[in-house]
């Protein structure tokens, strides 16, 4: 009889998966209208994507930042996170050479800003934003979480985001940050453009993913070790890294997003009290 209970309780769980519909609003600017007027790079440029479950209620967020160096790629909204009731929001940032630092840091920040802003329109929970993005995507999430500068700009305390879950992050300053200054990129620099320059007690739970520490860009895992490390030291309770064996830069992403799913599904039961 139990066998039998369960057998439908797990048919009526698909069902209900099934019938959950999603809707896709594309190419929502996130700057105010003034600041889209006056530049055209920005309007053209700095917009988001945003898949959510149509009609649902408290749902969290993900907010996504694409990788590609800071010099390339695009906004997207990752296939392995549909479909899985959450929000996902897919950013689209400046690129250099056309700008340099901070300009796509702050396009973050005003990014995740209008998903605080706005997300409860959609039946999210501002309580349940999470920052995660691959390779450049990962730094910039970490960047705007860490240095709370950038969305003290709009009255948002960074630390009200739910966790960040950079997956092959930068932890010192951005190749390309360090490529705008002239400076080459096997030359490590730690400033005001590095994650591991605002390591912090009170920051939100942060997830480090990385791949193989033999197949990794340059020193990719060190760096997120080390940052880890310093996060613990700074008396941080919440930093955990993973390294993802056998897996290269670009093809973590794949085994690192169940990670992430996981990660938003235990953090926000822990939230909400579950």
């Amino acid at each position: 009889m139990k066998k039998i209970f369960f057998f439908f309780a797990f048919l009526c769980a698909i069902n209900a998966s099934a019938q959950q519909q999603y809707d896709t609003i594309k190419n929502v600017r996130y700057y105010a209208d003034s600041i889209n007027k006056k530049d055209s790079y920005i309007n053209s440029q700095c917009t988001i994507d945003i898949y959510y479950p149509k009609g649902a209620k408290n749902f969290a967020t993900i907010v996504w930042f694409h990788g590609g160096g800071i010099t390339g790629g695009k906004k997207e909204i990752p296939h392995a996170l549909m479909q899985k009731g959450y929000a996902v929001i897919g950013v689209g940032y400046r690129l250099s050479p056309k700008v340099k630092a901070p300009a796509y840091i702050e396009d973050a920040a005003a990014a995740v800003a209008w998903t605080f802003q706005h997300i409860a329109e959609y039946g999210g929970n501002t309580d349940l934003i999470f920052v995660s993005g691959h390779s450049a995507g990962g730094y910039l999430g970490e960047m705007i979480t860490l240095n709370k500068k950038y969305l003290d700009k709009y009255n948002i305390d960074a630390n009200k985001i739910a966790e960040v879950v950079p997956f092959s992050g930068q932890a010192i300053t951005h190749f390309t940050v360090r490529a705008e200054k002239g400076i080459k990129e096997t030359q490590p620099v730690i400033d005001e453009y590095a994650p591991l320059f605002f390591v912090r007690a009170d920051a939100p739970p942060m997830l480090l993913i990385t791949g193989d520490r033999e197949m990794e860009l340059y020193g990719r895992y060190e760096e997120n070790a080390y940052l880890n490390r310093m996060m613990k030291l700074a008396g941080h309770k919440r930093t955990t890294l993973y390294e993802l064996q056998g897996f290269d830069h670009g093809g973590m992403a794949e085994p690192a997003f169940p990670l992430l799913l996981k990660e938003v599904g235990k953090r926000s039961k822990e939230i909400l009290g579950n």
